[in-house]
């Protein structure tokens, strides 16, 4: 039987991508670099900020200084604005309030820092009570390592076998692949293509978030 549901944050529960986009353009562009289009942000994000900013650059500017300009110009613009395109994917509310009202434990772990993560969560979803929901945190790595699925699963105080992780990515795959029983699903509608993550042999997707509770309530 189920008992506790994580998610992912970032092309999962909410479509985060046009501020992420608008704040890293904002940033590369007081620093006099050349923007992107929002279908190449989806290839850069899944492995938190530092990352984001590396992939944005050119591959001759991703020294440590430039990377830590971009990113403090970045950090400046999304703390501010890091609600204004993104939006809930269609059912993700829906689905976290039935969760909840059948006794459903919920959490968040995303690679985003650990600040926006708990903003962005708490504004569009303020009405779930969440065990916890955990970003990016200095000392702590980030996802593909399964520290945080581990340190949410031991503070429900569930097993493996009693949790689903929901994701949209590689990253998010390569997480729960390293946690023996924990039940894996891949949303369709996120930031990468089906066609992709099939590469790499993920074979357990929805394209609905109504079929995530199907799973949840059958088991």
């Amino acid at each position: 039987m189920y008992k506790l549901v994580i998610f992912d944050l970032d092309g999962t529960l909410l479509n985060t991508i046009g501020d992420l986009a608008a704040s890293c353009d904002f940033a590369l562009s007081k620093c006099g670099f050349p923007l992107h289009t929002k279908d190449e942000y989806c290839s850069f994000v899944g492995n938190g900020i530092t990352k984001l900013i590396e992939r944005a650059l050119p591959s001759d500017r991703r020294d440590e200084n430039t990377v830590s300009m971009v990113k403090g110009y970045f950090l400046w613009h999304y703390s501010s604005n890091n609600t204004v395109l993104t939006e809930p994917y269609r059912g993700t509310r829906e689905l976290l309030e039935k969760l909840q009202s059948h006794g459903a434990i919920l959490a968040v772990a995303s690679n985003k820092y650990n600040e926006a993560t708990k903003k962005i969560i708490s504004h569009f979803f303020p009405q779930i009570n969440f065990i916890a929901v955990l970003g990016q945190r200095d000392g702590i790595p980030i996802k593909p390592d399964a520290h945080v699925i581990h340190e949410i699963i031991d503070l429900a105080k569930v097993s493996p076998e009693e949790t689903i992780y929901v994701g949209d990515s590689v990253v998010d795959a390569s997480t729960a692949a390293d946690i023996n029983g924990i039940t894996y699903i891949c949303v369709t509608w996120g930031f990468c293509h089906r066609e992709e993550l099939e590469k790499y042999g993920i074979r357990s997707f929805v394209s609905a978030a109504s079929e995530i509770w199907n799973i949840y309530s059958e088991n």
